[in-house]
C-alpha cells in the first residue's frame, strides 16, 4: 500500500518514546513531576497507573477532550490490544487482543467486561453508551476475574464518570459540522463540602454518510414511492446524566449516578457485494440502496415503518465508600441497568423485498457487590462477594417477499424450484438472483411462480432466543511487600452460576411451495414451535487465580510478570428440530472457554517521560467461535485450541511545557490452532496483526489570556478479518487515518473555538463484512466513516 513509509513511521515513533529515558531525562528538570501520570484503580485503590503489576491503560477526560474523543471506536485507536468496532449502538463489538465480544444472542455470555462507574453492563445491546463528562477510562488487559469479575475473560473497560464536587462549574459546548452535524454538550455542578450535584447532558445529530436511493422511482427498491429511506449510518442520540455526592461523615462518601440514553439512528449501511444498486455498482463507498420491506409490512412484522434503530437504556447506581479503621475500608455498589433496542435492517443490502430482519433485545441486569479493603505499610489486599443476575431476549423477526426468496436464497432444499424460476427468466441458476435485481423486472418471480395470481407474496416469521442468568462469586486478593522493591500479588474468585436458556419460533409453510406440491415448508428452515417456549438449565462453578509480582529497578522503572486464568461461560445453545411428534428441542452444550494468560513487562517514568512494554501469551482450550446460519441464528461452536502472542507499546513525552508527544504500538498474533481444517491457522476476528497510533499535543500561549493549540494525531491498523473461518473476500487490508484538532483559547481556557477534522484525508476502509446476508449468499460490506469536520465553541464557568 501507498502508506508503508508512514507506517513505519509510526512503528518507528513508538518504539522511540518508549525507549527514551536520556532524552526523557534531559527534559526532567524543566518538568518537574511528570504530569501525564494517570492514578488508576484497576486494583481496587488509587494507584499510579506505574505501579500497578498489570498491563493496564488510561485516559484521562482531559486528554480525551484534547484528542477529540467521544465514541467507543475512536477510544480504541488510542488503547494499544483494544479494538471497538461500532455497526451501530445496538451492536458494538469489544476486542481486546484479538478477543472479541459482539453477540447479540441472550444465550451467549460476553467475554470482555464493560463497567460503568463499577457496575457490569457488558451485554452487548446494552453495552454502548455515548462518552461525555468522563473522569477517566481504564483499560485492563488479560484474565482479572479478582478485580472485574465473570465477565472478564480477557480484559475489561471501566468507565468512571466526572463526580460532583464542592463548588460551582459549568461547562457548554456547541459544534457544527459536515453532514449536517449539530452536536451540543452541557455540565453543571453545584454543592459545598457535605453534599454536591452535577448534571449533564450530550446531544448528536449526524446524517447518514451513505446516500440511500431506495424507493427513487425506476429503481429496484421503488415500492413505497411516497416515503424514501433515509441515508444510512447517521447519528441521532440523546443521553443525559445526574449525579449526586454525599459526604456522611469526613471519611465516608456515597454516590448516586443516574443515567438514560436514547438513540433514534437511520439504518446502517449494509451494501451488497453480490446484488449491485440500480444503475451501478456494489461498491460500498457511495451510494447504496437498502430498500427494506414495505412501510406497511416492515411497520407490522418488523416494528418499524423504515430501516432505523429505537434503542432507550437507564441505570441507577448507587456507591458507598467508608474508612473504618485506619487500615480496613468498605466499599459497597448496587446498581440496575435497562435496556430495549429495536433495529431493523436489510441483511441482503439490496434493493430486493428479499431479507428483511429486525433485532428486537430486551434486559434487564441487576448487581451487587460488597468490598472490604485492607491496606497497612506492607500487607494489602481485598475479600468481599458478588451477585450478578440478567435476564434478556433477542426476538428476530424476518419478512420477505416468497419469490423474490426462493430466486434469491442460497439454501440447498429450494435448488429445484430455483431452477424452474430461473429457466422462465431463460438464465441459469446462479444467475437467478442478478437477473431480478433490475428495474425492468419488480417482483417478476412471484408472478411467475404463482403464474400471474400475485405480483407480491409477503412471508415472515421470526424466533427468540432468551438468557437468564444468576452468578453469585466470592474473591479475596492480597498484595505482600517483600522487600522495598519485591511485591507479590495472589488473589482467586470463586464463581458458582445458575444459567437458563429459552427458545420459541413462529414460522408459517410457504404458499408458493405449497402450490407447488411442497406443502408445510418454512422459508428459511426454522421450525415453528406451535406456541411452545423450549427451556434447558444447568448449574457451573468455576476457580479463577491470578498471580502477579512487581519490582523495583529503581524509583523511576518497574518490572512485572502475572499469570491469570480466564474462563468464558458455557452456552446452552437452544433452538427447535422437526420431529415425527411435533417441534422439539434441539440443544447443543458449548463447552467453557479457557484461557490462560501470561506476561510480563517494564514500565517507567522519567520526568516527563511515562511509558511501558508488555508480552503476553495467551493459551486458549474450547476457544468458543460462531457462525450464521441460514436463519439468520448465531451458531456458538467449539473451535479447539487457541494460541495468541503479543507485544504492546506505549508511551507519552513532554518537550518542554507546550508540547506533548505521544504513541502507541500493538502486535498480535492471535490464531486458532484447532486441528480442523476449516478453522486450523485463522486469524481472530477484527483483530489486526499490526496497530499503531501517535500524535502531538501543541499549545503555544500569544498573550497572557490567550493561546492556540494544534493536536494532530494518526492512527494504523493492518489487514483485518471479518470472519472465521477467515476469507479473503471478507477482509480489510488495512488503512492509516489522520484526524486533526486545532484553535484558540482564551481567559486561561474558559472560552475556546476549535475546528475539527477526522480522517482528513478521506481514506476509504471497511469495518465489518459478510455479516447476516453472508448466510443467505450475499456478503454485504459496511464502510468506515469518510471525512467528517466542522468547528466547535465552547465555554467554561
Amino acid at each position: 500500500m501507498p502508506h508503508f513509509p508512514l507506517r513505519v513511521s509510526l512503528v518507528s515513533l513508538a518504539i522511540a518514546l518508549s525507549a527514551s529515558p536520556v532524552l526523557a531525562q534531559d527534559q526532567a528538570d524543566a518538568e518537574g513531576r511528570n504530569e501525564d501520570t494517570i492514578i488508576v484503580t484497576a486494583q481496587k485503590r488509587e494507584q499510579s497507573i506505574q505501579d500497578v503489576p498489570i498491563t493496564v491503560s488510561a485516559i484521562s477526560g482531559e486528554q480525551m477532550d484534547n484528542i477529540g474523543i467521544d465514541e467507543f471506536d475512536e477510544l480504541s485507536a488510542f488503547i494499544p490490544g483494544l479494538n471497538i468496532q461500532e455497526q451501530s449502538a445496538n451492536n458494538p463489538g469489544f476486542v481486546i487482543r484479538g478477543i472479541t465480544s459482539d453477540s447479540g444472542s441472550a444465550q451467549i455470555a460476553p467475554r470482555v467486561t464493560i463497567y460503568l462507574n463499577g457496575i457490569d453492563v457488558s451485554r452487548s445491546r446494552g453495552s454502548y453508551f455515548d462518552l461525555f463528562d468522563i473522569d477517566r477510562i481504564e483499560v485492563v488487559k488479560g484474565p482479572q476475574a479478582t478485580l472485574f469479575g465473570t465477565a472478564a475473560t480477557i480484559g475489561a473497560i471501566s468507565v468512571i464518570t466526572a463526580k460532583p464536587e464542592p463548588g460551582f462549574k459549568a461547562d457548554i459546548r456547541g459544534s457544527y459540522g459536515n453532514f449536517n452535524l449539530y452536536e451540543g454538550r452541557a455540565m453543571i455542578n453545584v454543592g459545598n463540602d457535605k453534599i454536591a450535584g452535577r448534571l449533564a447532558a450530550s446531544y448528536k445529530h449526524r446524517d447518514g454518510y451513505i446516500r440511500n436511493i431506495a424507493n427513487n422511482p425506476g429503481t429496484v427498491s421503488a415500492r413505497d414511492i411516497r416515503s424514501d429511506q433515509a441515508d444510512l449510518n447517521g447519528i441521532d442520540q440523546l443521553a443525559l446524566r445526574g449525579s449526586l455526592r454525599i459526604w456522611p461523615s469526613d471519611n465516608s462518601t456515597m454516590d448516586f449516578v443516574f443515567n438514560y440514553e436514547q438513540q433514534r439512528n437511520p439504518g446502517t449501511a449494509f451494501i451488497s457485494g453480490t446484488l449491485p444498486r440500480s444503475g451501478g455498482d456494489t461498491d460500498p463507498f457511495r451510494v447504496g440502496e437498502v430498500g427494506g420491506a414495505p412501510r406497511a409490512l416492515s411497520q407490522a412484522i418488523l416494528g418499524l415503518p423504515e430501516l432505523g434503530l429505537n434503542r432507550e437504556v437507564y441505570d441507577a447506581s448507587v456507591t458507598f465508600e467508608t474508612a473504618m479503621s485506619d487500615n480496613w475500608s468498605l466499599t459497597a455498589i448496587g446498581g440496575y441497568r435497562k435496556f430495549d433496542s429495536l433495529e431493523v435492517f436489510d441483511a441482503d443490502g439490496s434493493g430486493l423485498f428479499f431479507l428483511e430482519f429486525a433485532e428486537d433485545a430486551k434486559g434487564e441486569q441487576f448487581s451487587y457487590e460488597t468490598r472490604f479493603t485492607y491496606n497497612s505499610d506492607r500487607l494489602r489486599g481485598f475479600f468481599g462477594f458478588n451477585v450478578f443476575h440478567e435476564q434478556g431476549t433477542q426476538r428476530v423477526p424476518f419478512v420477505t417477499d416468497e419469490g423474490t426468496y426462493i430466486g434469491c436464497a442460497t439454501a440447498g432444499a429450494l435448488a429445484p424450484v430455483r431452477a424452474s424460476l430461473a429457466a422462465a427468466l431463460g438464465v441459469p441458476s446462479a444467475q437467478s438472483c442478478r437477473t431480478l435485481n433490475t428495474p425492468a423486472l419488480p417482483n417478476r418471480a412471484t408472478t411467475l411462480l404463482t403464474r400471474g395470481a400475485a405480483s407480491v407474496l409477503p412471508y415472515s416469521s421470526e424466533f427468540t432466543n432468551g438468557g437468564k442468568n444468576t452468578s453469585y462469586s466470592a474473591f479475596a486478593d492480597i498484595t505482600f511487600d517483600v522487600s522495598d522493591r519485591l511485591e507479590l500479588t495472589a488473589g482467586v474468585r470463586y464463581l458458582y452460576e445458575e444459567r437458563t436458556s429459552t427458545y420459541n419460533a413462529v414460522a408459517g409453510a410457504s404458499q408458493i411451495l405449497a402450490g407447488l406440491g411442497i406443502p408445510g415448508v418454512s422459508l428459511l428452515g426454522t421450525v415453528d414451535t406451535r406456541g411452545l417456549t423450549f427451556r434447558e438449565s444447568d448449574n457451573f462453578d468455576a476457580w479463577l487465580p491470578r498471580f502477579n509480582a512487581l519490582y523495583r529497578i529503581s524509583d523511576a522503572v518497574n518490572v512485572y510478570a502475572t499469570v491469570s486464568k480466564g474462563r468464558r461461560a458455557p452456552v446452552l445453545n437452544l433452538s427447535a428440530r422437526a420431529t415425527a411428534a411435533g417441534p422439539a428441542p434441539a440443544f447443543t452444550l458449548v463447552a467453557q472457554e479457557k484461557v490462560w494468560n501470561y506476561e510480563g513487562g517494564i514500565k517507567g517514568a522519567f520526568g516527563a517521560f511515562s511509558g511501558s512494554i508488555g508480552a503476553f501469551y495467551q493459551d486458549y482450550s474450547n476457544f468458543q467461535t460462531s457462525f450464521f446460519n441460514e436463519q439468520g441464528q448465531v451458531i456458538p461452536v467449539n473451535a479447539g485450541n487457541a494460541g495468541n502472542f503479543g507485544v504492546e507499546v506505549e508511551g507519552a513525552l513532554r518537550l518542554g511545557s507546550n508540547v506533548r508527544m505521544f504513541a502507541n504500538y500493538a502486535f498480535i498474533d492471535a490464531k486458532i490452532e484447532s486441528p480442523d481444517p476449516a478453522f486450523q491457522d485463522n486469524r481472530f476476528r477484527l483483530q489486526s496483526k499490526h496497530t499503531a497510533a501517535a500524535g502531538i499535543d501543541v499549545n503555544i500561549p500569544v498573550s497572557d489570556s490567550a493561546s492556540i493549540f494544534f493536536v494532530p494525531t494518526v492512527t494504523y491498523s493492518s489487514k483485518q478479518f471479518f470472519e472465521v473461518p477467515n476469507t479473503p473476500a471478507i477482509s480489510e487490508d488495512g488503512y492509516v487515518l489522520a484526524h486533526a484538532r486545532a484553535g484558540v483559547r482564551f481567559n486561561d481556557g474558559a472560552f475556546e473555538i476549535t475546528a475539527f477534522a477526522r480522517n482528513l484525508f478521506d481514506e476509504k476502509y471497511l469495518i465489518d463484512a459478510g455479516n447476516t446476508g453472508g448466510a443467505f449468499g450475499t456478503a454485504t460490506f459496511i464502510a468506515g466513516e469518510p471525512r467528517l469536520y466542522g468547528v466547535q465553541v465552547g465555554a467554561k464557568f
